[in-house]
């Protein structure tokens, strides 16, 4: 039971991250009923795919990640169309944390040391490098603890901002920006790249068993807090809400309260780094073939030079990597799962028998979506 505790919580951690601090700012834009729509509906086809995903790593004896999944089930165009847009997502998505990390450590700190929001980054980030370096036996130690200190103070700040709810502040539709939520929803909702962690922090065929539970547990509690926290911030801040959602608060919250909040962003933000930089080091060791030294220097220094260089539009980070990456490695999944149900060269511990028609939907749904984005 600890290890399922354990593995929910790697999985938890990955889920929910940066794209949260953004979730506020783009339901306030098109309204409620807009958002929560999707969060019902994409909700729905993320924990799918992960589900998919999952059964697909249960079939496949080899130890790869999604581009070695694509070229064994899809051929080379998969695997190179994969690896591109692992590479960008993933950078995209540590790239986003980064954008944030600088400016709450900045608010954290700043009564206490004279230190810039860039030599702020720059520690933090040795520390999770340091991290993604040892692996996933350190990550998956922690994440339980990161997971009950980052909820714990969520529900300190959320009581706070009940007593200044007010439902006035809420808007119900706006037409004009109706689709703007897809990609930063999207991305909130992608945790797939835990997975194949996951899987391995599962040794024994039993564990693995409960690799289905775990993705079910991990979105039971994503998604309704999700909707807890951007009800609540939206009721307190109406429409005067940053990107960042935090410094949104500032007026209304106490400057503890407004601490314990940071301090809260700045967990999910580690737990995040951790589960997606481990993956990206070891898709380039597994299917690049690069030492750890080598593949974690990658991982870990492109996102933070990125950010040096200029790169910190927030709120369009993490739409383009949701949308982007959401629609080509979506797909992408769904097609080598249908592959893997012909060609797959191990007994699974659960699998699913699904309609090709559902699949042709569900791809067609972040295809639909994604277009929506670009062209409206």
């Amino acid at each position: 039971m600890f290890k399922l505790l354990k593995a929910v919580s790697i999985f938890v951690g990955t889920v929910i991250g940066a794209g949260i601090f953004g979730i506020p700012y783009v339901i306030n834009k098109s309204g409620i009923i807009p958002g929560f729509f999707y969060f019902l509906i994409l909700g729905g086809v993320v924990l799918l795919i992960h589900l998919f995903f999952g059964e697909v790593f249960l079939r496949t004896k080899e130890s790869c990640r999604l581009p070695g999944l694509a070229q064994k089930y899809l051929g080379a165009w998969g695997k190179i169309l994969v690896m591109i847009s692992v590479v960008v997502g993933l950078t995209g998505a540590l790239l986003a944390y980064l954008i944030l990390s600088g400016d709450f450590l900045k608010i954290l700190f700043s009564p206490f040391s004279s230190l810039s929001a860039i030599q702020l980054a720059m520690i933090f980030w040795v520390l999770m490098s340091y991290l993604i370096f040892r692996g996933i036996k350190i990550i998956a130690s922690i994440e339980l603890l990161t997971n009950i200190i980052f909820f714990s103070t969520s529900a300190v700040v959320l009581f706070f901002c009940l007593s200044r709810f007010n439902l006035q502040n809420l808007a119900a539709f706006n037409l004009s920006n109706a689709f703007l939520p897809f990609g930063v929803i999207l991305f909130s909702l992608i945790g797939w790249s835990a997975i194949p962690e996951i899987v391995d922090f599962f040794k024994t065929s039993p564990e693995k068993k409960k690799l289905k539970k775990t993705m079910i547990l991990a979105t039971a509690v994503t998604v309704p807090f999700y909707l807890i926290f951007t009800l609540a911030i939206l009721g307190v801040t109406g429409g005067n809400i940053s990107q960042d959602t935090l410094s949104s608060l500032a007026p209304f919250l106490s400057p503890k309260v407004i601490f314990l909040a940071v301090l809260a962003a700045l967990v999910t933000l580690a737990d995040s780094i951790l589960v997606l930089g481990l993956y990206l080091k070891n898709t380039f060791v597994c299917d690049l073939r690069l030492s750890n030294g080598s593949a974690t220097a990658i991982a870990c220094g492109v996102p933070f030079l990125l950010f040096l260089i200029g790169f910190r539009d927030f709120i369009g980070t993490i739409g383009f990597v949701g949308t982007v990456v959401g629609v080509i490695e979506g797909t992408a999944i769904i097609l080598i799962f249908r592959r893997a149900k012909k060609l797959g060269n191990r007994q699974p511990e659960y699998s699913f028998k699904i309609p090709s028609l559902l699949l042709y939907l569900l791809i067609a749904i972040l295809v639909l979506g994604a277009v929506s984005q670009f062209l409206l």
